[in-house]
């Protein structure tokens, strides 16, 4: 059985929402992410998806220890590294690395891509000698699928799909363990998404990388994922390996989000039961006593109300859901990896 390499418990981070200019008075929060607890092996990609603004993005960062927590722990290799700081924090960034979401803003457009590519071996010096360094960059480039003979230019010179080639460059050059990719492929064209994702499942053949794959795109999860956790409005709310999410979920939220995955082929589009949710997600300020989907739920009893549902194998599953009422339900295939 492969170790856990990254353990996430209970892990929760809130926003305060203030009023007032000179004297601010906090008067709320954003419950941003709110008790979500998960592992990561080695060598595997764990895929989360969910709607904007459930939490995905702020969970990264806390990952990445951009942010801190407002409680809960971030465990990598037994240690705690969301309490770490200065010198311990730096030797940390060298085995959890970060690709973004928007190749255009991610990158410095006053900096060649050499440049770019070459930073963290100056915030590193002991990774790569000064002398060897530029022979590193264009190693790094040929690795993505660049022309290493491009090392001089600068960002605007490269298109959305090779951007995001040199972020997943940059956010080698270290050589991590784990790599945060926040939506990596959702500014692209959908052929250039393709060719991304096909790169960094080489990438992690080649190198045995771990990946937090973040992304909204139900398919382009299942292409990557060995196992994909639902977010919603702060909390995971089923978890499991792709076959179980993708072909027997059991939660109603993930039922209503693959439902409404396009399928190709015209003889099946016509049996699939399209789920309709009705109303708004709820705001993270205020959100739902109880099951936070009830609101928005054709199942949701009083119990939904009064008793939030732990995230727990239930009868007749066989994986985790957090709902009182979890019950198997078949999905016209969507996607074939």
């Amino acid at each position: 059985m492969t170790e856990n390499i990254l353990e996430i418990r209970d892990l929760v981070k809130h926003y305060p929402v203030t009023r007032g200019v000179v004297f601010k008075k906090t008067i709320g929060q954003v419950k941003a992410v709110d008790g979500v607890s998960f592992e990561l092996k080695a060598g595997e990609t764990l895929g989360l998806v969910g709607e904007s603004g459930c939490g995905k993005s702020t969970l990264a960062r806390v990952l990445m220890n951009l942010e801190k927590p407002t409680a809960g722990s971030v465990v990598y290799k037994g240690q705690d590294i969301s309490r770490l700081t200065g010198a311990a924090l730096r030797r940390l960034r060298r085995q959890i690395q970060l690709v973004m979401q928007d190749p255009y803003t991610s990158l410095n457009p006053r900096m060649t891509v050499g440049d770019l590519i070459g930073e963290p071996f100056e915030i590193h010096p002991e990774v790569a000698p000064k002398g060897s360094r530029q022979g590193k960059v264009k190693e790094l480039l040929d690795l993505v699928g660049l022309n290493p003979e491009h090392i001089n230019r600068y960002p605007h010179q490269f298109s959305g799909g090779q951007r995001q080639r040199i972020g997943i460059a940059r956010a080698l050059a270290l050589r991590p363990e784990i790599i945060v990719c926040d939506e990596p492929v959702s500014a692209l064209d959908v052929s250039i998404q393709a060719q991304v994702m096909n790169l960094l499942e080489k990438l992690q053949n080649e190198f045995g990388l771990s990946y937090v794959f973040i992304a909204h795109d139900l398919s382009v999860v299942r292409h990557l994922s060995d196992r994909v956790a639902v977010m919603y409005l702060g909390k995971i709310v089923e978890i499991g390996t792709e076959d179980e999410i993708y072909e027997r979920p059991t939660h109603p939220y993930t039922q209503a989000l693959l439902s409404a995955v396009p399928v190709p082929d015209p003889t099946l589009r016509s049996s699939k039961a399209i789920i309709r949710l009705t109303g708004d997600v709820p705001s993270p300020i205020s959100p739902p006593s109880g099951c936070r989907f009830r609101t928005r739920c054709w199942k949701a009893q009083d119990v939904c109300a009064e008793q939030v549902p732990a995230l727990e194998i239930r009868d007749g599953s066989d994986h985790p859901s957090a709902c009182h009422f979890a019950e198997k339900r078949e999905i016209v295939a969507t996607h074939e990896a």
